[in-house]
């Protein structure tokens, strides 16, 4: 846990973040945090690495949390569930899958049909990653469960260390994982997930509804701190974001973390602004849909509010 604002005030308001995992492709929430945007909207953030989308999604509706920095097919998951007090999405952080296609032997001219036949080491069934690969492949003309020998048993913080130790020809990696296994020259990047599946409402700030309902202002103030640091972000070179994100990876080497923050910003990870479009928000069910994971269509103004989004743009321009 992280108390990130530190000394805060006591006219500032506490508010409690669960992220589904420690990333730098969240890099927008912890500029939010070191370079003061919160506090200055009178906010004093408790962040929680929740470990996991179900995790995440137990603390939101039990109120260990405020608000949680998840994929938004969790809000999807428990309104297929017919929850009473449904999740809503108010602010998108990334906007295109982070993980990448990493393969065991170094391929100078690569293309999707060579996986055919491999053993391909996976995400977590039901998980975004898992759907965005799954939706990518079979976009290449592969068939995941019948053209590769697909493994989805691994935990997620076990992948790496599974791959390092001989399980698949390729797999599906986060970074900063994937950077250090191809620094290491125990594998080599060679394609992004997130290029290949789309622009989607990847990872988003959401609370449940009757929060939102009662803390409207503070919402608002969350939200208009989340957009400060998405332009930022957006203005910023790769050396600066990667000084403000530094503290919260103190045990990464700042080499990866500059690596990585170059590779996500370089393919536009990184949500420009807080709006959950209902472009993005169809492709993100034509994915699940795609898996197998997606009961009926989510209607996206039940689980989306743009209203604090849309506020933030129009503030930012006076």
């Amino acid at each position: 846990m992280l108390g990130a604002c530190s000394g805060a005030a006591k006219d500032q308001t506490k508010i409690r973040i669960g992220e589904v995992t420690r990333s730098i492709f969240y890099a927008p929430q912890y500029v939010a945090i070191s370079q003061g945007f919160f506090k200055e909207e009178g906010l004093d953030i408790e962040l929680t690495t929740t470990a996991g989308g179900d995790k995440t999604m137990t603390a939101l509706l039990s109120n260990g949390i405020d608000v949680a920095l998840v994929g938004s097919e969790t809000s999807i998951y428990v309104n297929q569930q017919g929850s009473d007090d449904p999740v809503v999405n108010f602010a998108q952080v990334t906007q295109t899958d982070g993980t990448f296609l990493v393969s065991r032997k170094k391929i100078d001219s690569f293309n999707w049909s060579m996986l055919k036949g491999s053993t391909f080491l996976g995400q977590r069934k039901g998980g975004m990653p898992q759907m965005a690969g799954e939706f990518t492949l079979k976009k290449k003309g592969i068939d995941p469960q019948k053209d590769l020998k697909l493994i989805q048993n691994v935990d997620f913080a076990n992948i790496p260390a599974a791959f390092s130790s001989g399980t698949g020809d390729y797999v599906q990696m986060f970074e900063p994982q994937a950077t250090v296994i191809e620094k290491e020259g125990r594998g080599y990047v060679i394609a992004s997930f997130g290029v290949e599946s789309g622009n989607l409402p990847y990872t988003v700030f959401m609370s449940k509804k009757s929060f939102i309902e009662r803390n409207p202002k503070t919402i608002q103030k969350f939200t208009n701190a989340v957009y400060k640091a998405q332009r930022w972000v957006a203005e910023k070179s790769v050396d600066q974001i990667t000084e403000a994100v530094m503290p919260f990876f103190a045990d990464t080497d700042k080499e990866i973390v500059k690596a990585v923050v170059k590779r996500y910003k370089d393919q536009q990870s990184f949500a420009t602004d807080p709006i959950v479009d209902e472009k993005e928000w169809n492709n993100l069910q034509d994915v699940m849909e795609a898996a197998g994971e997606l009961k009926q269509r989510a209607d996206h103004k039940k689980l989306v509010d743009n209203t604090f989004a849309q506020k933030a743009i129009e503030a930012a321009k006076k």
